[in-house]
């Protein structure tokens, strides 16, 4: 029965890979058909390639695609700098094809978020691997990100919710138990957060100093 479940996810996983909207962005046209072939003979039907780098944003903003490829034959550096920029706005999985690279271009490319950066390995063969290692790369830094943040909030509000207990302790004589316990049972009541309750006690606190 597990196993049978487990199939039917991965399945799941595999097809809802399947149906991503991918965009290729390749001024090379032989170079974007072997990706374009590539992508296509794995099972991917949405795909759209353009040849234009300039006025790739717009294109971005109006397919809203789910994975990003780039392949550069001969990228100079303002080129360069001008994708770093955009892949660190757009939120999404990016693979970089690049001929010729060097360590500061890898610096950068980690540094702007692109999930695969592959260089001299433009091979049709090769693009389902690399686009699925983007799609994972980017789903873990992403998992990530937000465990980090949610442990940031988590953070902030156990401070928040400790100076409200130091206030209430001094001004109401409560011990810290008594305090902790007024903070619960006013969330309780009005049926929000204990650091939103928190939160108004400093900020009554702060108004009557």
């Amino acid at each position: 029965m597990a196993l049978a479940r487990f199939a039917a996810l991965r399945h799941k996983d595999a097809m809802s890979r399947l149906d991503l909207t991918i965009l290729v962005i390749d001024e090379n046209t032989i170079r974007a058909s072997i990706i374009e072939e590539g992508l296509r003979e794995a099972g991917h039907a949405r795909v759209t390639v353009i040849h234009e780098v300039q006025g790739v944003a717009r294109t971005i903003e109006t397919l809203h695609p789910d994975v990003i490829i780039i392949d550069l034959e001969n990228p100079n550096r303002d080129m360069m700098e001008h994708l770093f920029q955009l892949t660190r706005t757009v939120g999404r999985p990016i693979a970089m094809f690049v001929d010729r690279s060097d360590t500061a271009s890898i610096e950068a490319a980690v540094d702007a978020g692109v999930s695969a950066y592959i260089v001299d390995g433009l091979k049709k063969e090769r693009v389902k691997p690399i686009l699925d290692m983007a799609v994972s790369r980017f789903n873990a830094f992403s998992r990530l990100q937000r465990e980090l943040a949610e442990a940031k909030s988590a953070l902030e509000e156990r401070k928040i919710v400790e100076r409200a207990k130091g206030i209430l302790m001094k001004m109401r004589g409560l011990s810290e138990d008594e305090a902790f316990a007024l903070l619960r049972q006013t969330a309780m009541n009005e049926k929000k957060k204990m650091s939103e309750i928190a939160q108004s006690v400093v900020t009554a606190a702060g108004l009557l100093m």
